[in-house]
């Protein structure tokens, strides 16, 4: 059994109302793999980065089990940077400079031995590379799950349109759901996006929690209200990889698996929060992650007679 993750692996710098960072480390597949190493530890990196990427990150990623043998390190090239700043309400943010650099050519190459998954979660990433890394792979694995953004829905609308045909599961935000669907009510926005080709559809409120949806139901999870919350950078990519973490664990991909797959990443996206970048992910204990799952049971959890 094993979890391929592929997205990138980067620089951010970051700028909340609580704080502003210089250069640090982050990329989709960097909080994808930490989160999801909390639950399986058979995880498979695909990505790249330039040779000025931190070797003592990439030795953590490999004390958490992931393997890297897919990850590129381009000589004499920058890796893909990203500079943000997020308004007082930490749900909008502005761009403040993208440098593509050694993601601008990736080529995407699966090594042997990560060409049978069983489960794959396709981060953040151009549509085309994802379709590149699909194509691939020698066996489906028994679970692909996506996560996307609104920028492709801008500039790669018809890739993205095949790409979400060869998939499973869809994690995107509320803002992404009614920009896919073009509806504004998210019930109707999850049926859309469902004929499109996932099987389920997971959208994510932030501070509101997350909407689980197949053709025939609908599930609610809140977020754990915080008295700290300091970077939402990365929470996205948290919560999909405690989400598939958690599936690969179990071995379990029905809907009612899903239901607990959504409380387990949501707790990891909750610890993403309260610290900048990948920090916070980063030498979690197993007691640690339990409790603050347990904080999500308990926020929910009550008896109530209708008689």
């Amino acid at each position: 059994m094993s979890l391929l993750v592929v997205g990138t692996v980067a620089f951010d710098a970051i700028e909340t109302p609580f704080g502003k960072t210089d250069k640090i480390v982050g990329g989709a597949a960097s909080y994808i793999a930490l989160a999801a190493s909390y639950f399986y530890k058979s995880i498979q990196l695909i990505s790249v980065v330039g040779d000025d990427f931190p070797n003592a990150f990439l030795d953590t990623l490999k004390a958490q089990g992931v393997k890297l043998d897919g990850l590129q390190i381009k000589q004499g090239e920058k890796s893909f940077f990203w500079a943000g700043k997020y308004h007082n309400d930490l749900n909008t943010r502005d761009t403040l400079d993208t440098q593509l650099n050694v993601l601008a050519n990736f080529d995407p190459v699966v090594p042997a031995d990560f060409k049978e998954p069983d489960f794959l979660m396709l981060g953040n990433l151009m549509p085309l590379i994802q379709q590149q890394v699909l194509a691939q792979l020698t066996k489906r694995p028994k679970l692909i799950v996506l996560d996307t953004m609104n920028f492709w829905m801008d500039t790669s609308m018809d890739e993205l349109m095949k790409t979400l045909s060869m998939i499973d599961v869809l994690t995107i935000n509320d803002s992404e759901a009614r920009q896919l669907s073009g509806e504004y009510s998210l019930v109707k926005a999850a049926q859309k996006i469902l004929d499109m080709g996932p099987k389920v559809l997971v959208i994510k409120k932030g501070e509101h929690g997350a909407l689980l949806f197949n053709k025939e139901e609908v599930f609610f999870a809140p977020a754990l209200p915080l008295e700290e919350v300091y970077d939402p950078t990365g929470a996205g990519d948290s919560f999909a990889g405690g989400f598939i973490g958690y599936l690969a664990k179990t071995k379990d991909i029905s809907f009612e698996n899903m239901k607990r797959a959504i409380i387990f990443g949501s707790a990891m996206a909750s610890f993403t929060v309260e610290k900048f970048g990948t920090e916070r992910l980063i030498g979690l204990s197993q007691e640690d992650v339990e409790d603050r799952v347990q904080e999500f049971v308990d926020l929910v959890q009550f008896d109530i007679s209708l008689v």
